[in-house]
């Protein structure tokens, strides 16, 4: 066992103080977030875009009752295509405008339910530089306390040079949390909206198709 990196690690965390403490479980947190909605997403995304190919024959011959079957095994996993489809099919008979409601109504919530906890990430990405920052400047006040303290001998600078760099660890923790929470945001954001718009589409097919086949 390498004993001189944990030296090094206890030095750190001393350095760091209780604001390093504090970024490494935000950062834990952080990335449990992350992975969690990463499986969420796929599993879910995954589960919906099969199920929305697999529906669009039985829809264009209008075999509903193929449609609310297959529906009915997907709402139990918590599909939202399961969910959209299977209420658009049900309320076929009302009319459009209520329809375009009901559709609207059903991908908002779903949506809503996959972005869940997303805006944990996106206030860890925005406030964890800030709290690193706080670490630093307390570090730094303590070294220049250090340097007023020594300021009769010749370590003096070295004091105040080691203080600081110590303080900046604080700094570079509060980035390291930062950037893959503000990049998982960002894209967990983009992939959900975009997935907000498949739904959107399938049930404009159920919508507008219904429309142009009572015209004839």
């Amino acid at each position: 066992m390498d004993f001189s990196n944990m030296t090094n690690l206890r030095e750190l965390l001393a350095a760091g103080g209780p604001i390093l403490i504090l970024l490494l479980l935000l950062s834990v947190y952080s990335i449990s977030i992350i992975l969690e909605r990463f499986f969420k997403l796929r599993s879910t995304i995954s589960l919906s875009r099969k199920l929305m190919a697999y529906c669009r024959h039985p829809l264009r011959s209008e075999n509903y009752q193929k449609v609310e079957d297959a529906c009915r095994k997907e709402v139990v996993k918590n599909t939202p295509a399961a969910a959209l489809i299977l209420r658009l099919v049900q309320e076929r008979n009302r009319p459009q405008a209520e329809l375009e409601k009901i559709a609207d109504s059903v991908i908002d919530w779903e949506v809503t339910k996959l972005q869940r906890r997303l805006t944990i990430l996106g206030t860890l990405g925005s406030i964890t530089p800030f709290i690193g920052l706080f670490g630093t400047v307390i570090g730094v006040m303590h070294a220049f306390k250090d340097l007023a303290a020594n300021t009769a001998t010749s370590a003096g600078a070295s004091v105040v040079a080691a203080g600081i760099a110590e303080a900046l660890v604080n700094t570079a923790a509060g980035l390291f949390v930062a950037v893959p929470a503000v990049i998982a945001y960002n894209y967990y954001l983009s992939k959900t909206n975009y997935f907000a718009k498949e739904l959107e589409n399938i049930a404009d097919e159920i919508i507008y198709r219904r429309g142009d086949v009572e015209e004839f």
